[in-house]
């Protein structure tokens, strides 16, 4: 069975706080008639620090779309490599050995894809397998797990590259008022993950099944508008009221594995905000410690969007892993609104190699 090995994960090298962006809102919004709302919710995502691909003059600067993307793509060349090496390595494989790369992003775009550029560059096989996902947000990361455990399915001996790049920073719109949009201005950060699924051998999680849930008629709760100006974001008030319909979708597909939801060993979720946790863990009916990998990700890093799920299962491996056999679920939540989910058992190969921590550009987390 297919594998997910350990993550790499990398996020650039400066710096906003909370009390960076509380301030920055008061300075840039003083008239705004809603402005202490808006203040209360950033201090509610308990978002503590987030990292940005651009120092903060220029992230809050628009020099126009065409420029932004220039950006998106430099900054993908330059870091993907490093977080694809050491996801590599964690592998114990070589780029050589991989069929399939699966990239993720939805911050930026590039026609080819960055795919076809780290197959030129980076010592892939012309024969490797593409397959970008750009539309799914948030639940990219999720979708990206899944569709390399589909492949690793159809192809035993096969071996899968995910990559997860979001530069959300770039997607900053100065012109936008909403409350949605404000409180993304707190929410969002820039960060980088990469990992292989090993068709055969590999420590990790040993992936089991698979599913797929869209709330129906929830196009518009998570969405960009896209502008000349570029991907103006938009977000619905009843998005964190979602973990009503979808956590019921997480029972059923463990129930169709012969699982209880409610009595897994770890928890890998995506963690788009504190409600999202809180309320799945109400529905889930299991305590809040079960998503401290997620929420960890969210205090340090923000909403990374695809990136996070990825970075939440790099934790569960840095804290040694939760034992042979144990069981577990890997879900990302995005616009749809749509739930990728995964679940498998813990593996531990006798050849496994220690990984480092996330890396930044400047420390480590």
């Amino acid at each position: 069975m297919a594998t997910l090995c350990r993550p790499a994960v990398q996020v650039p090298p400066h710096v906003i706080t909370m009390a960076d962006t509380l301030a920055l809102a008061r300075s840039r919004h003083a008239d705004h008639p809603q402005l202490p709302l808006v203040l209360r919710l950033i201090e509610n995502t308990g978002v503590r620090t987030r990292h940005l691909v651009q120092p903060l003059d220029l992230t809050l600067s628009h020099p126009g779309f065409e420029a932004r993307n220039a950006v998106y793509e430099s900054e993908a060349k330059a870091r993907v490599p490093q977080v694809v090496s050491r996801a590599l390595r964690a592998a114990e494989l070589g780029a050589e050995d991989i069929d399939l790369i699966v990239y993720v992003s939805c911050t930026g775009f590039m026609m080819p894809s960055l795919t076809a550029w780290l197959i030129n560059t980076q010592g892939f096989r012309s024969t490797t397998r593409q397959l970008p996902i750009a539309q799914l947000g948030c639940a990219g990361g999720g979708a990206a797990i899944n569709r390399a455990h589909d492949f690793c399915t159809a192809h035993p001996e096969a071996n899968a590259l995910i990559v997860a790049c979001e530069f959300c920073s770039l997607c900053y719109q100065p012109t936008d008022a909403g409350i949605g949009s404000l409180l993304s201005n707190g929410l969002f950060g820039d960060g980088l993950a990469a990992a292989v699924v090993r068709g055969a051998g590999g420590t990790g999680i040993r992936l089991e099944r698979n599913g797929s849930y869209l709330i129906p008629k929830t196009e518009a709760w998570i969405s960009y508008d896209v502008r000349s100006t570029g991907f103006h974001f938009v977000l619905d008030k009843r998005v964190p009221s979602t973990m009503g319909p979808l956590a019921p979708a997480l029972g059923e597909l463990a129930a169709l594995h012969g699982w209880d939801v409610t009595a897994l060993d770890f928890y890998i979720v995506h963690a788009g905000g504190p409600r999202i946790l809180l309320d799945l863990g109400a529905y889930l009916e299991v305590p809040q410690d079960a998503f401290r990998f997620s929420r960890a990700t969210l205090t340090e890093y923000g909403n990374t969007a695809s990136v996070v799920v990825l970075d939440a299962l790099r934790r569960l491996f840095e804290e040694g892993g939760p034992g042979d056999g144990a069981r577990g679920l890997l879900a990302g939540f995005g616009p749809g609104i749509t739930a990728e989910m995964a679940l498998g058992r813990w593996r531990t190969a006798p050849t496994a190699i220690p990984e480092s921590p996330a890396e930044g550009a400047l420390s480590p987390s």
